[in-house]
């Protein structure tokens, strides 16, 4: 039989060497994935020209609430099968008018104390529409161990269809400064637990199978009908 002295002597197999790699390699992507979620996105109206390589930059659509009526207009025209072409003003007014009310704490109430929040607290989806791509982005909010921190989830792609209806097609995904589409399965994650959290109302749900296609022009989206 041999000892365990004598089977220490030998050293580690090479599994456990494997097995000690693999792990080592697992935790250093997610500790970068984490340093890079951390790092703050810059903010603008434009892209500068001269941007530093690395930096992640976020151009918020614009929101123009005065196009209520007119989106629900367009919203009873697609249901009728008719084609619509969509402006970001007036996808994010829809959104805006769909968002649940934050409940928000009024004069005199109480601060809810830090084991009422929520870990991950999502905010309003925003479109931007410009050179033939959509732009979805929401703000989220990270409460962990009595601290929170704020970062920005978006995504930028365009439109395809998969089996009997139009999906959106993501070229790159980030949250905060990470590139998640270089993560596996982190894009998909991204998709339905940051950005497509909101319930989509049945009439657009209804009509959205039966678009012959969904292209974008300037910043437009245009859902054509057969």
């Amino acid at each position: 039989m041999i000892s365990k002295k004598t089977k220490a002597a030998k050293g580690p197999s090479w599994l456990e060497v494997g097995l000690g790699a693999v792990l080592s390699v697992a935790l250093g992507v997610v500790v970068g994935a984490a340093y890079l979620v951390a790092k703050p996105v810059v903010v603008v109206k434009e892209i500068p020209k001269d941007a530093p390589s690395g930096t992640v930059y976020y151009i918020e659509g614009t929101r123009d609430f005065n196009k209520s009526v007119v989106i629900d207009e367009k919203r009873k025209s697609l249901s009728a099968g008719e084609s619509v072409s969509v402006e970001e003003g007036e996808l994010n007014a829809l959104i805006g008018s769909m968002a649940k009310p934050s409940g928000g704490a009024k004069p005199g109430d109480k601060a809810a104390p830090p084991s009422d929040l929520k870990v991950i607290d999502i905010g309003t989806l925003n479109v931007r529409i410009r050179g033939g791509k959509i732009q979805l982005a929401t703000p989220v909010t990270v409460n962990l161990f009595g601290a929170s921190f704020s970062v920005i989830a978006q995504a930028n792609g365009t439109f395809s269809r998969h089996g009997a209806a139009f999906a959106f097609d993501p070229e790159t995904t980030y949250v905060g400064g990470c590139p998640v589409q270089h993560l596996p399965f982190a894009t998909d994650y991204v998709l339905r637990k940051l950005l497509f959290v909101q319930p989509v109302p049945e009439d657009i749900l209804a009509a959205w199978p039966k678009l012959a296609d969904v292209s974008i022009a300037g910043s437009t989206m245009q859902l054509k009908m057969p």
